[in-house]
């Protein structure tokens, strides 16, 4: 699907939503008649500072609006801008503000849902698709935190090890049902069936429920995960009693 095909399946009801320089911003009209923002990167774009704090500025702005309305992160790109110009204006930092943005609209009460329709790769995807509450995909998506021959690089491990382990867990491998796997996806939408009742319905789903821990344990993916995290929270809650009580 283009994204024209996906933006008209997904807001019949039409709306201003402007693609420029691959950046894609504006507005439009879900089926019950309510605002919902809209935003992303697109055309296989790498996300580079330039694009990072356009990106958190408009955030930032419809957290301002105090509209309260939901916010779709339309995902289709390459990784992170990797170049001296980048990495000397400290990409990272604003790659992590993006992420807190976000972050800060969910706390808001904007609900943010990340659509991933192409690719997507290492920081540009943590710091997009993964840092929305919710995350859905189209078939043919085709994310990655870490290739294999990058993972390989950074690891020292021979790579055959490493294609060793990616066909035993998901969290080794890149890929969309690997993701989906690992319940960093939520659904897999289908292509084939109107899209807007399919937002429509995860918009329905409870706000800020975040099922990816569980999600990973009951496909398989991540198994350990939630468990972990239950018990951290649990002893957190028994440390702050301790030193109160």
């Amino acid at each position: 699907m283009t994204l024209d095909d996906i933006l008209a399946g997904l807001f019949p009801n039409g709306g201003k939503i402007d693609v420029a320089d691959a950046m894609i911003t504006g507005q439009a009209i879900l089926p019950d008649g309510g605002a919902i923002h809209v935003l992303g990167i697109t055309q296989g774009q790498a996300l580079g500072v330039d694009e990072a704090i356009i990106l958190a500025r408009r955030v930032i702005e419809i957290v301002k609006s105090k509209d309260r309305a939901p916010i779709l992160f339309l995902v289709d790109s390459a990784s992170q801008r990797m170049s001296k110009r980048d990495e000397l204006l400290g990409l990272s930092e604003y790659l992590s503000h993006l992420v807190k943005a976000l972050l800060l609209a969910e706390a808001e009460g904007h609900r943010t849902v990340g659509l991933l329709y192409g690719g997507s790769a290492a920081g540009a995807f943590i710091a997009t698709a993964l840092a929305t509450g919710t995350l859905v995909a189209l078939p043919g998506a085709h994310p990655a935190v870490m290739d294999l021959p990058s993972m390989a690089r950074v690891t020292k491990l021979p790579i055959e090890i490493l294609k060793a382990k990616a066909e035993a867990t998901p969290v080794f491998a890149p890929g969309l049902d690997n993701m989906v796997q690992t319940g960093g996806i939520h659904a897999v939408w289908d292509e084939n069936a109107p899209l807007a009742p399919q937002l429509a319905a995860l918009l329905q789903r409870p706000h800020g429920q975040d099922d990816r821990g569980r999600l990973g344990a009951e496909r398989g993916g991540r198994r350990k995960a939630a468990e972990l995290a239950e018990r951290v929270a649990v002893a957190t809650i028994s440390h702050q009693g301790a030193r109160h009580g």
